[in-house]
């Protein structure tokens, strides 16, 4: 069966999203190095915000390696990729709703909508990933 449009778009998706957080680990790498050069010349304590920088950097990394993986495996149709997708838009729904609820109280209506467009976008996603011609394509029995 051909790759559906929407799993493409997906795959390509998450290979930009493997390109943006491959430039933002070497923006904290390179900003953060220069930040605590700074410091140390300065004679400041450096310990914690040289940790902070550096996991976030790896971090991103971590996220890079992890969107490159699903992006080859929407690419070829694997199952566990479709899976992987899956799950990582419901963390990003939970999140999503952490988002909002922390948008509430000081009332930033902004942030809230943002929340809420990101959430409907995952969820859509996710029932797209749930319809019984990308199930089929991903070699999975449509119920």
């Amino acid at each position: 069966m051909a790759r559906p449009t929407g799993v493409t778009i997906l795959a390509v998706l998450s290979f930009l999203g493997a390109g943006l957080c491959l430039l933002a680990a070497a923006g904290m790498f390179l900003l953060g190095s220069a930040g605590l050069a700074t410091m140390a010349s300065e004679g400041r304590s450096i310990g914690p915000l040289a940790a902070m920088g550096a996991f976030a950097g790896i971090a991103c990394l971590v996220l890079v390696v992890l969107y490159i993986v699903n992006g080859v495996g929407l690419w070829k149709l694997q199952g566990w990729a479709r899976l992987l997708t899956i799950i990582l838009l419901v963390i990003g729904i939970v999140f999503g709703v952490l988002g909002i609820v922390r948008s509430v109280a000081p009332l930033m209506v902004g942030m809230l909508l943002f929340h809420v467009i990101l959430i409907a976008i995952d969820a859509w996603i996710v029932m797209y990933l749930f319809k019984p011609h990308v199930k089929q394509a991903f070699g999975e029995r449509a119920a």
